[in-house]
C-alpha cells in the first residue's frame, strides 16, 4: 500500500534537546492584505541586521493546540538562543487574519515567517509580501510554494500508524466517526491518508464531521453525541478517530457521560492530554510528534536558507511518529518524559 510505505520512506527523526515550553504573543491582530505571488524569498533583501535586531514573526492556525505551541517553544527557545526575538499570532483558524499578521510581520522588516498548518494555497496575500520583501517563509504542515524555503511534511505519515491501529482493532469491520478539519493542510493530508486506507475495508462504514477552530473540543463532543445515538452499545464495532487528538478527546467525554466504554478512540500529535488519556484508558491510541523539536529545525534551516541566499533549493524533512497505546506508553514516557509537559 502507498501510504503505508510513506512512514517507512520518511527522513530521520529530528534529534534536538528537550525545549521549555514558552512562547511569545503579539498584543494585536493585524488586519492588512495584499494580492498572491511566486518565487524563492531565501536570498532576502533586507539590509543585513545584527542578531539582536532579527525578529522571528509566527503565525499559528491555533496557539492553545498543545503540539502547536510545541512548535513555537522550540522555535522561540532556538531563535532567543540565537539572539533574535519572536512574535506570535494566533489566527484562530482564520485565514484572512493569517495573511493580515504575515502583512504586518513584513511592515515589522521581520527577518522570517513561520506558517503553522495554513495551506500555503490559502495565504497567497501574505507570501506575496513576504516575496517582494525578500523574508524568507518557512511552514509547518502547510507545504512548498513560491517564496517558502521548507515545510514539515507530517501531515500524511503521522496518520498512517493511528489509522492502522484502528483498522487492526475493528479486526476489518464496524463503524467509525472521523473528525476531520480541511482549513489546516496537516489535517487534509491526514484525511486523505485515512481514505487511502480504509478503501481497502468495504466492511468499515465511515461518517465524516468537520470540526471548528476555535471550538474543536465541543464539536467533537456534539458530533460524537449525534454519531452515538445511531450506533447503540452492542450494535457493531464502533471507533473515533480524529485527524488530531483534541476532537477525539472532546468526543471522549461524550462517551463518559453516556457511560459508553465500547468504543475505541484515536488521534494524532501526542499531547500531554492524550498520552494521559492513553494512560488512563480513554483514548486507545495516539500517535506523538516532537513538536518542539520540528520547531528548533525550522529555525535552524531558515538561518541556513538566509547564508545560502539565492542558491538555497526548498526542503521538505519529513519526520515519523510513534504509536503510543496501553501496551507501549510506561515504556514510550521512560523514553520521552517531555510528553507529559
Amino acid at each position: 500500500m502507498s501510504t503505508r510505505k510513506s512512514l517507512h520512506l520518511a527522513t530521520a527523526l529530528i534529534a534536538v534537546s528537550g525545549l521549555a515550553l514558552t512562547a511569545c504573543s503579539s498584543g494585536t491582530t493585524p488586519s492588512e492584505t495584499t494580492q498572491s505571488g511566486s518565487q524563492s524569498a531565501a536570498g532576502s533583501s533586507n539590509a543585513p541586521a545584527q542578531d539582536g535586531d532579527r525578529l522571528l514573526g509566527i503565525v499559528s492556525i491555533t496557539a492553545t493546540d498543545s503540539n502547536n505551541a510545541r512548535v513555537i517553544a522550540g522555535a522561540t527557545e532556538a531563535a532567543e538562543a540565537a539572539g533574535w526575538k519572536v512574535e506570535v499570532v494566533d489566527a484562530q483558524g482564520n485565514a484572512d487574519t493569517a495573511n493580515a499578521a504575515i502583512r504586518n510581520f513584513v511592515s515589522k522588516e521581520a527577518d522570517a515567517v513561520f506558517d503553522l498548518v495554513f495551506p500555503v494555497t490559502s495565504l497567497g496575500a501574505g507570501l506575496q509580501a513576504t516575496q517582494d520583501a525578500g523574508i524568507p517563509v518557512a511552514t509547518w504542515g502547510g507545504g512548498l510554494g513560491d517564496g517558502v524555503v521548507m515545510t514539515t511534511g507530517d501531515g500524511a505519515p503521522f496518520a498512517e500508524p493511528a489509522t492502522q491501529a484502528l483498522i487492526d482493532d475493528m479486526g476489518g469491520k464496524g463503524s467509525v466517526l472521523a473528525l476531520t478539519y480541511r482549513t489546516g493542510q496537516v489535517c487534509r493530508d491526514r484525511e486523505g491518508v485515512f481514505d487511502e486506507m480504509l478503501k481497502e475495508y468495504p466492511d468499515i462504514t465511515v461518517t465524516k464531521s468537520e470540526v471548528n477552530i476555535p471550538g474543536f473540543l465541543q464539536d467533537g463532543a456534539r458530533h460524537a453525541t449525534a454519531w452515538l445515538a445511531a450506533h447503540p452499545e452492542g450494535s457493531e464495532n464502533l471507533a473515533i478517530w480524529g485527524c488530531w487528538e483534541d476532537p477525539t478527546l472532546g468526543a471522549i467525554s461524550a462517551l463518559q457521560q453516556q457511560g459508553r466504554t465500547d468504543v475505541l478512540t484515536y488521534g494524532i500529535n501526542g499531547s500531554s492530554a492524550a498520552i494521559k488519556a492513553v494512560q488512563d484508558g480513554t483514548l486507545t491510541a495516539t500517535v506523538y510528534e516532537d513538536g518542539k523539536g520540528e520547531g528548533a529545525k525550522m529555525f535552524e534551516v531558515v538561518q541556513d536558507a538566509i547564508e545560502a541566499g539565492d542558491s538555497w533549493e526548498q526542503q521538505t524533512i519529513d519526520v515519523p511518529g510513534i504509536l503510543v497505546t496501553a501496551d507501549n506508553v510506561e515504556s514510550f514516557l521512560e523514553d520521552h518524559p517531555e510528553a507529559l509537559q
